[in-house]
């Protein structure tokens, strides 16, 4: 507990809003002595828990998405670890799949009008945090635009991710284990790569006109890209990837 005191012609007690319980309280009491101000530091609970997620009444039975956008039902978050291990909240990663259970409409463009890339019933790969969260008949959703996609994911194995838009999937290059003299490195000491293989390619965005603009770069190439650009998976045998736009793929190395 911290105190300050402070003289004056009146006597003031102050509790700061408390993060524990979100309340604050202010008594006011007026005398001749010294004015004493006390200030009461409380502890933040670290187990308080502010839920996001919108609400949808249960009058409501259908949702349609708008425009370019889709409506996700989110994976549930793994509890137990491939060992068996019971994860606590602290280390269960935010999940970042789901299927696909109503599509909007698709873009517009001034001439055209294109379909939606995925189809109810997909499985896809989002990037963190995009879209607006709802519990919809108690599961929860996502609804998201449809270029906050990563990609269809076909099966169980982060290394079949299809890309969507003008995203590329890379298999990153492993970190040296050795400096050039030999020393053996820790897990901490070793530096990120940021070189990689491409192992898929999207199709392209869409031009003014509704038309896809191909990517220039094709799988098999040894690419460099942008430090801590994208989003990193591993797949079950280990091997580290990563999916980001094509504008964060920096040089094509040869």
């Amino acid at each position: 507990m911290a105190t300050s005191q402070l003289g004056c012609a009146s006597t003031t007690r102050v509790g700061l809003l408390s993060f524990e319980g979100l309340r604050s309280s202010i008594n006011a009491s007026s005398s001749r002595a010294p004015c004493s101000v006390a200030i009461r530091h409380q502890p933040f609970r670290r187990n308080l828990v502010v839920k996001a997620a919108t609400t949808v009444a249960p009058k409501f039975t259908t949702i349609k998405p708008l425009g370019d956008r889709v409506l996700v039902k989110i994976q549930a978050i793994e509890e137990k670890s491939r060992g068996g291990i019971l994860l606590p909240d602290t280390t269960q990663d935010k999940p970042q799949g789901g299927e696909v259970v109503a599509v909007g409409e698709g873009k517009s463009f001034s001439k055209t009008q294109v379909e939606p890339s995925v189809q109810l019933g997909a499985k896809i790969i989002y990037s963190k945090y995009a879209g607006t969260e709802l519990e919809f008949n108690g599961v929860d959703h996502l609804l998201l635009k449809e270029d906050d996609i990563v990609g269809l994911l076909e099966t169980d194995d982060i290394k079949d991710l299809k890309p969507l838009n003008d995203r590329v999937l890379i298999q990153v290059s492993k970190a040296e284990e050795k400096t050039t003299g030999g020393i053996l490195l820790t897990e901490t000491a070793k530096e990120k790569p940021s070189t990689g293989t491409v192992i898929a390619v999207g199709p392209g965005m869409y031009d003014e006109e509704g038309n896809r603009k191909p990517i220039n770069i094709s799988p098999g190439k040894t690419v460099l890209y942008s430090k801590y650009a994208g989003n990193e998976f591993k797949s079950s045998d280990g091997s580290q990837y990563v999916s980001m736009r094509v504008s964060d793929v920096i040089a094509v190395m040869s």
